[in-house]
């Protein structure tokens, strides 16, 4: 699979904190972020607020390699935390994670399922459970890949898909596998839909969803709130 390119201009913060993070993002229309790892010190940043949301609405940007050019300087990284406003369009603080050609890394990727609905399992009246969405590797940077497919042109009725049975690209390894076999997790499986309901999942899906609504109807306990620590 190809892999896109993605560059961000940065520029490096003299001042951290709070009040400094709400100047930056109201004045500048810049969002603060870090830039960590390796044998450098960690590195305040900023980057513009629309270059940033412009590269999120690509997939691929969460498991690409990113070259930020910081104050003109090129430092190659991958995205490794990202915060966002709880109720507006924007974007309040992104960290960076300093990667190199020879060092593995760690990341979560997404899976893309394949030949869902002609699986032999969905055509004997069975339903698709996606137990995992994304899967954890390990590989160096150059091996890298946006996704990893999971193929279920085979799959039958009460059957599953395991990790051990995905086709990882060369190079790549699953972390899961790597704690031995109990670390064999399911990915994907077809189950039959429960007697008497037209669709499963969804009834699944509307009971916590009514007994959220009953338990919001219901006066709430006063506590404390914790205090969440505070980026830079």
């Amino acid at each position: 699979m190809s892999k896109q390119k993605f560059v961000l201009e940065a520029a490096t913060r003299a001042n951290a904190g709070k009040g400094a993070s709400r100047r930056l993002r109201r004045i500048a229309g810049s969002v603060p972020a870090i830039l960590y790892g390796g044998d450098k010190a960690p590195a305040n940043i900023s980057i513009i607020h629309k270059d940033l949301a412009y590269v999120l609405e690509n997939e691929a940007f969460f498991t690409s390699i990113v070259t930020l050019n910081v104050d003109g300087v090129a430092e190659s990284a991958i995205i490794k935390d990202l915060q966002r406003h709880p109720a507006q369009p924007r974007l309040l603080h992104a960290d960076f994670q300093r990667v190199f050609n020879d060092r593995p890394l760690h990341i979560k990727v997404p899976l893309h399922f394949l030949n869902e609905a002609t699986a032999p399992g969905v055509k004997q009246g069975g339903v698709v459970a996606h137990i995992m969405t994304e899967l954890e590797i390990a590989c160096l940077p150059k091996d890298l890949p946006t996704y990893i497919e999971v193929d279920l042109a085979g799959l039958g009725l009460g059957h599953s898909v395991h990790i051990s049975d995905l086709k990882l690209p060369e190079g790549v390894s699953s972390v899961s596998l790597g704690h031995g076999p109990a670390g064999d997790l399911a990915v994907v499986a077809i189950k039959m839909l429960k007697k008497g309901s037209d669709d499963a999942p969804a009834a699944d899906a509307a009971a916590p969803a009514a007994a959220g609504k009953a338990a919001a109807k219901a006066p709430a306990a006063k506590a404390p709130a914790a205090k969440a620590p505070a980026k830079k």
